[in-house]
């Protein structure tokens, strides 16, 4: 009987093109079914919960897949045996069948890390920004995120969503030594949602946009009115939350 089992996994990254498969490009999602392949004999592919661009890392992710047959003894260890360094499998375990990796997910968290003075061992996990930013005005300008708005002008165009509205449950910035967190949890997220709400935020730290001007470019619903996105490295996604679990 076919049965479906979540993976719960990590992944830095910087060598990927982002989760899912694409043509002549390495990506995670290709090189998980890989490993996995070798040890599950009737692997038909692995559905994640959600896509990351190039160069997103992921501190928690979750994906499922279907097998007829019983799970190797030891199936965590060997995989992690065959899997680069960069991704690492925690857990496997059985679930429902109507539990879906993504489509079962009630809210998603990314959090982007930023540091203000150059730091070499930081490059590929936080993005440098040469000025100190203002984070009270960021945070002011983040409580304009909160509820559900048409995301957008924060969106990648010609993509095939339905529909762009997205429930932000939680937007923040908070100070750590020598930098600056963002974090961020919603029902939902855009493709580029993140980076392009976190480079307008940039533009309010810096004093080029006032916060109540937040408010203006979510309502414009044009990509051209918010900031450029910041770059993939400060990025990741660290929360999925499931009813199911």
């Amino acid at each position: 009987m076919l049965k479906r089992y979540f993976i719960e996994l990590a992944y830095d990254g910087t060598a990927y093109c982002g989760w899912q498969i694409q043509p002549k490009v390495s990506t995670v999602q290709q090189t998980l079914e890989e490993a996995l392949g070798i040890l599950v004999p009737d692997l038909k592919g692995v559905m994640g919960c959600g896509r990351t661009d190039t160069g997103v890392h992921a501190s928690q992710y979750f994906a499922h897949f279907e097998t007829e047959h019983p799970l190797r003894e030891n199936l965590i260890y060997k995989v992690n045996a065959i899997l680069p360094h960069d991704i690492a499998i925690y857990r496997v375990f059985e679930v429902e069948k109507d539990v879906h990796a993504r489509f079962s997910a009630r809210s998603r968290s990314y959090h982007y890390n930023i540091h203000f003075g150059k730091n070499p061992f930081k490059n590929h996990y936080s993005a440098f920004h040469a000025f100190k930013l203002n984070v009270k005005k960021m945070n002011e300008a983040a409580e304009y995120l909160i509820g559900e708005h048409d995301f957008s002008s924060f969106a990648k165009s010609q993509t095939q969503t339905k529909t762009n509205l997205c429930t932000v449950k939680e937007a923040r910035w908070e100070e750590n030594d020598g930098g600056a967190r963002f974090d961020i949890t919603a029902n939902r997220f855009l493709r580029n949602m993140v980076r392009a709400i976190v480079g307008t935020m940039f533009l309010v730290g810096e004093g080029k946009l006032k916060p109540s001007e937040m408010a203006n470019v979510i309502e414009q619903q044009d990509r051209s009115a918010a900031g450029k996105s910041a770059y993939a490295h400060g990025l990741f996604l660290n929360k999925i939350e499931y009813p199911q679990f």
